[in-house]
């Protein structure tokens, strides 16, 4: 039974992570005056040194958030895109693959994260650069504390390390040996130091340096080492060694970039901001949309069984038409998608038995069409299709995982609120660059091999990634950041949460603790993309009888155990002048905090 754990209020700023040292280092720029933009950042940078397992400086960045001076949700789109030498032709016909392998070089995108977090801070923040990467700097260079995945994670790769990415070796065990209790790296503090002396370079002014960090990294030393290093081959996931496809005039031609949120009406007047379809982010508004008028039931919050076997059935559809339609190389219709009328048509394919089919749906009259490796059940599993529940990888000896990330919301006194999910540049999926002491991100194992798909691979375009952070807004105004780790699990454990706050009633914290579900009846979106037609992953504390309910229904239950599911995070405001913040108890690492 885990111990209860209430919601934290304040009415100065509010933070949650999935780590405590960067819920730690976000409310210490909130109490040293920063707003919610500042903290973001720092405590973005923290993560990326203490869970690097779940991301690193050479990931991805999605954020939505809101300005006190403008409610309007906003996107950052921080997902780097598709090399210019990554063609169908040259991974499918050239190197004989039949989906981009999910470790190695061949599947980094241009790492997006660093210009991600430093327009935001350009733009939104009022601290400096310096000021911003410090605590994460210091972590890095003195050493930071290990949380017991990290140790599991290198011994579970440190063969393939030590036979075929040494660098990753020398980076881990720096002295043959797992590191257990505190690690340090150095590399990475020095290519930060860099880039902060590339900054301080360019004078005083705050935007100025920003932009010369910028610079540094994408038109400077940062991309010539890139390039430098990927020429050479290593071992991937096929069994071969492959050179990387990165240039340093892909770096060169890529920025970050913002653009208007995906808002859905979802009844009751609340609505829902989410990243485009270049996401997964449209999964969760699709759902909420299939279930309006329909009745919902919690118990002293817990979903009834009728509750769960909906929403799973409901997700099933949403996450079909995601495989279907969603993606960055041909057009999407998502107006139609996201629809009440859409829905309207679609919920009438929601019975009472489990579904074991892939049913994409056909808006605005157009044929769907899902990639052949994909519409076949039953490829080989750990990618999502088992593994841990925590949202922490399942990781291979060779490194190959079900891919995962962290998370950070903030709001501030103001109404600045931000919410963000990095990934990608995991520790265990690419060899260290030893130049620059990270590595890079495997995004691009999210397209297919198979021309004209919505997420074909094609240069210059983004993967349809998993990445997807929500805010809430009641009645206009912005009430909630929220979000998870999980991959394809992250929009799931995301409807769990919302329908146990806004149906269940429960405040944010017990809204993260009712017990949570997630289905695998779809193609994982991480190699080797397998999927399990009506399979569904529960938490015990469902209850005995809901659990044979749903069995009885045709759902292929797998019980995870009592506190099993989800790593989620929130903060929230519009109890009068307090804020809110409420993070995940199952993990023991994620907190939230408020002053």
């Amino acid at each position: 039974m885990s111990p209860i754990k209430h919601e934290q209020r304040g009415a100065n700023g509010a933070a949650s992570s999935t780590h405590y040292l960067g819920t730690a280092t976000a409310m210490a720029v909130l109490a040293r005056g920063g707003n919610a933009f500042d903290a973001a950042v720092a405590a973005g940078f923290v993560l990326q040194v203490v869970e690097p397992h779940l991301s690193g400086p050479g990931g991805d960045l999605p954020a939505v958030f809101v300005t006190a001076g403008d409610t309007t949700p906003r996107v950052l789109c921080a997902q780097g895109v598709a090399p210019a030498r990554a063609t169908v032709s040259l991974l499918r016909d050239e190197l004989g693959l039949t989906i981009v392998p999910g470790t190695g070089l061949l599947a980094p995108t241009v790492p997006g994260a660093w210009d991600g977090w430093l327009i935001l801070l350009r733009d939104h923040g009022t601290m400096s650069l310096a000021e911003v990467l410090g605590p994460a700097l210091r972590y890095a260079a003195s050493g930071f504390p290990l949380v017991p995945r990290i140790p599991t994670t290198i011994a579970t790769v440190a063969d393939h390390f030590r036979e075929f990415w040494p660098s990753s070796a020398a980076t881990w065990m720096p002295d043959g040996t797992v590191p257990t209790s505190v690690h340090r790296l150095p590399a990475l503090a020095a290519t930060w130091q860099r880039l902060l002396d590339a900054a301080a370079a360019a004078g005083s002014d705050r935007e100025r340096q920003i932009d010369a960090a910028r610079d540094a990294w994408y038109r400077g030393f940062v991309a010539e080492e890139i390039e430098a290093f990927v020429r050479t081959p290593v071992r991937d996931e096929s069994g071969r060694d492959h050179a990387g496809l990165l240039t340093a005039d892909d770096l060169a031609g890529w920025e970050a970039t913002y653009e208007d949120a995906l808002t859905v009406d979802v009844g009751d007047g609340w609505t829902v901001a989410k990243p485009g379809p270049w996401s997964q982010g449209p999964v969760l508004p699709q759902t909420l949309q299939l279930l309006r008028d329909t009745e919902l039931r919690y118990d002293d919050g817990v979903a009834s069984a009728e509750t769960v076997h909906r929403a799973v059935e409901a997700m099933k559809l949403a996450l079909a038409d995601r495989e279907a339609w969603y993606g960055d190389s041909a057009p999407v219709p998502i107006e139609t998608l996201v629809s009440p009328e859409y829905a309207a048509a679609r919920r009438s394919l929601i019975g009472e038995k489990a579904s074991l089919e892939l049913r994409p749906g056909s808006p605005d009259g157009r044929e769907p069409r899902i990639g052949a490796y994909a519409a076949q059940p039953g490829h080989k599993h750990g990618d999502g299709v088992s593994g841990l529940g925590l949202g922490e990888p399942t990781v291979s000896r060779t490194g190959v995982m079900r891919g995962d990330t962290v998370h950070v919301d903030v709001v501030d006194a103001a109404g600045n609120m931000v919410s963000a999910t990095p990934s990608g540049g995991w520790l265990q999926s690419s060899p260290t660059i030893p130049a620059l002491g990270f590595c890079l991100g495997t995004r691009a194992q999210m397209f297919w091999l198979e021309d004209g798909l919505p997420s074909s691979l094609v240069p210059g375009r983004r993967p349809r990634t998993t990445l997807s952070p929500s805010l809430g807004l009641r009645d206009g105004e912005p009430r909630l950041a929220f979000g998870t780790p999980g991959g394809d699990q992250q929009d799931q454990w995301q409807l769990c949460f919302w329908l146990a706050h806004t149906v269940g009633g429960l405040d944010l914290q017990a809204a993260i603790d009712s017990p949570a579900w997630h289905n695998t009846a779809f193609p994982s979106s991480f190699a080797p993309r397998g999927w399990e037609p009506g399979g569904l992953v529960v938490e015990s504390r469902l209850g005995a009888a809901t659990l044979a309910e749903l069995s009885r229904r045709g759902h292929v239950v797998t019980d995870q155990g009592e506190w099993a599911l989800g790593r989620m995070c929130a903060v929230g405001r519009g109890d009068g002048p307090l804020l809110r913040a409420a993070a995940d108890t199952r993990s023991g690492v994620g907190a939230a905090s408020a002053f």
